[in-house]
């Protein structure tokens, strides 16, 4: 049976996890305002330990994706820092992979050229022998072998897709960060790019944050889940977003989509996670 008591302890210390801040990510006290008396969000503090999957989940206009493009350095906060393996963020580094909603791949290259191009950015040295077998390395490892020098205009979404995270892992990144990646896939697609991702970050032992608005997404690949709440005008004033809650998941790490349902904590999760999205995802 789900344990409020023990999802409390894991959720109230929020402030003393960023007070602690051990962790491979440290995020501390991150604040964005657009307007100086309405910040989107407050005092954001979190981390993340080496390997390990988070997913961030809130409405949206909260926040989330600012979060993500301040961890990739392509955006600034207005207040507080980001470090991560010892050093600031302070711009973008090919240390942290990009999948966004949209692929992104270069229309005119096939997939090993698109692959190939991120390879030689992060190691321009690299043996044209050397550099062909680590490309085809990660177009296997998503499935596109029979694709490779195909352009994107041949290939399906969800193929896409796969390339671009193909060519995120293929930079052997320190983390990667995923916004929405299958967001315009089909179900089915969608399903199975999700079981290929766990795979293939199991095997690595990637360190991944990933936004998504599905909750099922969430319990499948994440640790631990971040409830984001919107900001809102209270009566005592305009209170902004941030982190309401970090879910522990409970569930066994061998997980499998088709068998979620079956787990014993899935039902009491879920129900927590959509409950926490229908009545309480506005800050108070």
């Amino acid at each position: 049976m789900w344990n409020d008591t023990r999802l409390q302890t894991d959720v109230a210390p929020i402030k003393q996890e960023s007070r602690a801040m051990t962790g491979f990510l440290k995020i501390e006290q991150l604040s964005k305002a657009y307007s100086a008396t309405r910040p989107v969000f407050a005092d954001v503090s979190f981390s993340l330990e080496r390997g390990e999957f988070v997913c961030i989940i809130g409405h949206s206009g909260c926040g989330k994706t600012t979060i993500l493009n301040v961890l990739a350095g392509l955006d600034e906060a207005t207040s507080g820092h980001v470090f991560m393996d010892g050093r600031e963020v302070s711009g973008p580094s090919l240390e942290r992979g990009v999948v966004f909603q949209g692929h992104a791949l270069m229309p005119w290259l096939t997939v090993r050229q698109n692959i190939a191009f991120a390879v030689k950015s992060r190691w321009p040295d690299m043996p044209t022998p050397k550099l062909n077998v680590h490309v085809e390395k990660f177009v296997d490892m998503v499935g596109l072998s029979h694709a490779i020098d195909k352009k994107p205009s041949q290939l399906s979404g969800g193929m896409k897709q796969r390339v671009g995270i193909a060519r995120a892992f293929s930079i052997q990144p320190k983390m990667l960060l995923l916004d929405e990646p299958f967001g315009a896939l089909d179900a089915l697609t969608r399903g199975t790019i999700q079981d290929e991702l766990m795979q293939i970050v199991r095997e690595t032992q990637q360190t991944v944050f990933m936004i998504t608005h599905d909750v099922d997404e969430a319990i499948l690949l994440a640790d631990r889940i971040l409830l984001m709440n919107n900001g809102a005008d209270t009566p005592d004033g305009y209170k902004p977003g941030g982190i309401a809650e970090v879910v522990r998941n409970p569930l066994p790490r061998s997980r499998t989509r088709s068998g979620l349902h079956h787990l014993d904590d899935y039902y009491p999760l879920r129900n927590h996670i959509v409950d926490f999205l229908v009545t309480r995802a506005t800050a108070h």
